[in-house]
């Protein structure tokens, strides 16, 4: 299979270096780590990343980092990864999309599953066979979109660009709060025929109805509902159909570490969907270590209030308008990007960070220029473009 990741001496790396300067794609930093490693792998360009956090008191990748790039080999064939003495330097080079059956992968505990799903299920689009993936880690935490987001939400969107649903599925089968995790979910990502379609996306419709649920692990199973009736008492003044569903988990099916929270998604008459969650967790050891008298767990946030606060973050999104929320810019503005080479035309809100950095991405790496134009009636944004025409050329071929 040829799989590799080792860290080697800095000459080797400096060896390295110098053999594939003018082959290498040469980027600095540490930004967008994960964004690069997905446009590198479809885009076949191989990567030499340097000063990676080098003037940072611990410098080098982070062990999400590490464990990204492992599980693209698990999915990949031939591809090839070297990492320097400090792990300030990286050089990689895409193999071959393969896919594959029964496969596992641990994420770790320093960043949840979600940082991992938006890489790998466009990764999986466009391999040899269907992926079947068991990831294993933190399913719900505050840094990334949940795992109840990319099932309700995520995995609709690829519709729009012709991903077909039928295989295309996320199950939870454990949960999994931080600091301790234990989540496990399996993921089935079908891989499109040739190419993805373009879409024309630009309708955002007026709210219908709003449906979530809440999750508890390890806590008093009252919770979920203190958190349905705190949300309801906000969406009841602007909507009559609303309905949030309870996922209280104990044992195994719990994980390791209490937890608690919501996901809600709002539904528009066009059928698109705006999406926002919440996480509770007692911090991670590291996190408390700033922390002062660290040695006292310190209080989570009352159910009421997250109840109060997922349904304002939603009511947010919706009044910023767009089909898509603010979380997934970034996958929206690359399904465009990876289509046909016909025009895509999407709206969306204020154009997050993250999305701009994303249209960066896409223009170093697969020469994708969009045309961004404000529409002065509702602030949003109506972007434009012509895609790349990126086909599955793994695929097997009857």
């Amino acid at each position: 299979m040829g799989k590799r990741l080792r860290c080697v001496e800095h000459r080797e790396a400096s060896y390295a270096k110098k053999m594939g300067k003018s082959s290498y794609m040469r980027l600095s930093g540490s930004h967008h780590f994960r964004q690069r490693l997905l446009l590198a792998t479809l885009s076949t360009n191989a990567i030499l990343i340097e000063d990676i956090r080098s003037d940072e008191t611990s410098p080098g990748l982070r062990p999400h980092e590490v464990s990204l790039l492992r599980l693209i080999e698990k999915i990949s064939d031939d591809c090839s990864v070297v990492i320097n003495e400090t792990g300030t330097e990286l050089t990689y080079k895409p193999g071959v999309l393969v896919g594959g059956k029964y496969l596992v992968h641990d994420c770790g505990l320093s960043r949840s599953i979600g940082y991992f799903l938006e890489p790998l299920i466009l990764l999986g689009l466009f391999g040899k066979k269907p992926l079947s993936i068991t990831l294993k880690g933190i399913t719900n935490d505050s840094k990334d979109p949940s795992v109840d987001t990319f099932r309700t939400t995520t995995l609709h969107i690829l519709k729009r660009f012709g991903v077909p649903l039928e295989g295309l599925e996320l199950k939870i089968v454990n949960r999994g709060a931080p600091p301790l995790g234990g989540g496990e979910i399996i993921l089935r990502v079908p891989i499109v025929p040739t190419s993805l379609t373009a879409a024309h996306w630009v309708d955002e419709g007026m709210v219908k109805s709003i449906r979530g649920v809440t999750f508890s692990t390890r806590v008093s199973p009252q919770i979920g509902s203190r958190m349905i009736h705190a949300a309801r008492g906000t969406f009841n003044r602007f909507i009559p159909d609303v309905h949030i569903f309870t996922d209280h988990r104990s044992g195994p099916s719990g994980g390791r570490s209490p937890g608690y929270g919501v996901s809600l998604v709002a539904e528009t008459t066009t059928g698109c969907l705006i999406s926002t969650d919440i996480a509770i967790s007692h911090p991670k050891p590291e996190d408390m270590d700033t922390m002062e008298d660290s040695y006292e767990k310190p209080e989570m946030l009352p159910p009421e209030d997250v109840g109060v606060q997922v349904a304002s973050m939603l009511l947010g999104e919706m009044e910023q308008g767009g089909v898509v929320d603010s979380k997934h810019q970034g996958l929206l503005f690359l399904l465009c990007a990876l289509g046909p080479p016909d025009v895509s035309k999407v709206r969306v809100g204020k154009l997050t960070p993250y999305g701009i950095e994303t249209l960066r991405n896409i223009r170093d790496f697969l020469d994708v220029k969009f045309v961004i134009q404000q529409d002065p009636t509702t602030s949003t944004v109506i972007l434009k473009c012509v895609g790349c025409g990126m086909k599955n050329l793994s695929r097997k071929v009857a």
